[in-house]
């Protein structure tokens, strides 16, 4: 027997807001994860680390989803978001839209002021 879409029904994607929600925890470089990940039992490479944060994940664990949420003190809901309409977009590469979101959060570079001469 062939299944049937429900009338009305359309395929579902998800968003994915590791990035953000990195950031947001001031987490700015993939390595932050490693020995986090590690810590609860999850080891991965420095290269699917790198992956995991920069691109949709295709597939993951829910042991993985777990530490994550456990390191970044959020539910699943906050990283993947669904969307209607089939799959998620293609992410953009970074650019004003992403900076101009995380301005606020990101460290600032200090400046060191010569010291002044005595007399």
């Amino acid at each position: 027997m062939a299944r049937t879409k429900a009338r009305g029904s359309e395929p579902i994607g998800y968003r994915w807001h590791l990035r953000m929600k990195m950031a947001e925890a001031g987490m700015f470089a993939t390595s932050d994860l490693l020995p986090l990940l590690a810590a609860r039992g999850v080891v991965l490479s420095r290269e699917q680390v790198y992956r995991l944060v920069a691109r949709v994940p295709e597939r993951l664990s829910l042991k993985t989803l777990a530490a994550l949420c456990d390191i970044l003190d959020c539910q699943p809901g906050e990283l993947v978001e669904p969307v209607r309409g089939g799959s998620a977009p293609e992410p953009k590469p970074a650019g004003e839209d992403v900076a101009s979101k995380l301005a606020g959060l990101r460290p600032r570079r200090a400046r060191v002021a010569p010291v002044p001469k005595r007399k």
